[in-house]
């Protein structure tokens, strides 16, 4: 079979070269998730997973019962030292991600907007009835909780837009298909050639 030439390529209108770039990825395109080996560990995590969903219902409506209203902690000053350590760490390997542009920044996004979160829910929780309480509250309501939705955008966006780069340079027409309708490793939803589980 003969290869094709520059020359031959450059004939071909814009819909036939986008038709042969789909062609060309879509016989490369081996899901990693239908592989035994892989196949096998999706399953066991999410054989895991749902178990601890099954386990933490129950045990969050037996903490609720038996754990007691007030309690006092040893080595308060190194807990939250440490938890704002690894914020500060979380959000300055997320700048400098961002900075380099690279992908993993979407994991640094989540993963700062997630312990924002956390961090105004004890913040108010363990001031509640105390005079620090206005404080805490002021602080998530206008720092911690905005920041934490900011990040959360912004990974939305990256995805996105990766999405819809990804989706043009395929050659594709149309708007890209949204976040919820596409498989792993897959940025055509309609691609349904790999085997299901």
């Amino acid at each position: 079979m003969r290869v094709p030439s520059l020359d031959d390529l450059r004939r071909l209108s814009p819909g036939e070269r986008a038709e042969l770039l789909r062609e060309l990825i879509r016989l490369a395109d081996d899901d990693p998730l239908a592989l035994p080996g892989v196949r096998l560990r999706r399953r066991f995590a999410l054989a895991v997973l749902t178990a601890c969903c099954v386990w933490l219902v129950p045990w969050t409506v037996l903490l609720a019962f038996t754990l007691p209203a007030h309690y006092e902690a040893g080595q308060w000053r190194i807990a939250w030292i440490g938890f704002d350590i690894a914020l500060t760490l979380a959000i300055g390997g997320t700048a400098l991600a961002a900075y380099r542009r690279l992908q993993v920044v979407v994991f640094g996004q989540i993963v700062c907007g997630t312990l924002l979160i956390c961090d105004a829910w004890f913040d108010m929780m363990l001031s509640w009835g105390t005079h620090d309480f206005p404080l805490s509250l002021a602080t998530a309501l206008l720092g911690e909780l905005p920041l934490a939705g900011l990040l959360f955008y912004a990974a939305r966006h990256v995805v996105i837009e990766t999405v819809h780069t990804m989706w043009v340079r395929e050659g594709r027409q149309g708007p890209a298909p949204r976040l919820r309708e596409i498989r792993i490793f897959t940025i055509d939803p309609r691609h349904h050639h790999h085997r299901h589980d």
